[in-house]
């Protein structure tokens, strides 16, 4: 995991969190980008954190990303991390979105915002028999909250890695076409089968049905989509097969690679530009 704290610090509040605005001095004793990340200088990260209800009180974490030299009213990419992860994920020294931000609007791309959020170890973005949801905690209560610090939520994009690839197919199907203005799904968590799940992913068959991608594909109608996955991911054949189940075809497809970060930060750049075509519309 980055060393996140180097670049920002988590402040408690009551409610809606106490928030730390990453400086310049900060970001210039950041150390060099890991391989594979752009050696740019990135925009200002904010962080904060809230005590969710949609995660039964659960003390939740976030990060905004800035492009440099951000312009007002920005539209917001929201990443959903994996499992064993947490909103730390999508920045510095792990997937460094924040960097390869940098470069693409440097290149000329629309900007637009990255904001990342604490989802649980094992949520899988859903309801959960003990009454906890944290894809409503992304509705409901992280939106909002993106909103009230001036980003427009009015349509948002989802980029989700693993269960969080899950996720960000299971909240499209949720936010519609209306309000999901681009979709990346990575290196999906799917299944055909209950009975393949590993622990923790879902409880018991019937959460599965209930949630299951396949299935839903025409819920994603409308909705810009892109699917990514490694041909050597164990993932990779449901990923196939859920490709072949979506008309019209989504953008992306299986390419060379693994269940890993080096496989992540190389998709990086091509979904971004994906995200930022259609956030800017």
């Amino acid at each position: 995991m980055p060393n996140v704290s180097r670049r920002t610090l988590l402040v408690g509040g009551l409610g809606i969190a106490g928030v730390a605005l990453v400086s310049k001095a900060t970001l210039d004793r950041v150390d060099a980008p890991p391989a594979g990340v752009p050696d740019i200088e990135p925009g200002h990260l904010v962080s904060g954190s809230f005590t969710s209800p949609a995660r039964l009180g659960a003390r939740t974490g976030w990060t905004i990303a800035y492009p440099p030299n951000a312009p007002a009213r920005l539209r917001v990419l929201v990443v959903l991390h994996g499992q064993g992860s947490d909103h730390t994920m999508a920045f510095g020294n792990n997937l460094g979105l924040d960097r390869f931000l940098a470069q693409l609007t440097r290149d000329g791309a629309h900007p637009f915002a990255i904001a990342c959020v604490d989802g649980g170890d094992h949520s899988y973005w859903h309801r959960r028999s003990d009454g906890s949801d944290s894809g409503a905690m992304v509705i409901e209560e992280f939106l909002p909250l993106l909103g009230r610090r001036g980003l427009d939520v009015s349509r948002v994009g989802l980029l989700g890695v693993s269960m969080g690839g899950f996720g960000a197919l299971w909240l499209a199907t949720r936010l519609g076409a209306g309000r999901a203005a681009a979709v990346v799904a990575e290196s999906p968590g799917l299944w055909h089968h209950a009975g393949d799940t590993p622990a923790g992913a879902f409880d018991g068959a019937a959460d599965f049905a209930a949630h299951t991608i396949f299935g839903r594909e025409r819920q994603l109608a409308g909705i810009p989509l892109r699917i990514d996955c490694g041909d050597s991911d164990s993932f990779a054949p449901a990923t196939r097969d859920l490709r072949a189940a979506i008309t019209p075809p989504p953008a992306g497809g299986l390419s060379p690679g693994d269940h890993n970060v080096r496989y992540w930060r190389r998709m990086a750049p091509a979904q971004l530009r994906f995200v930022a075509a259609h956030l800017g519309r």
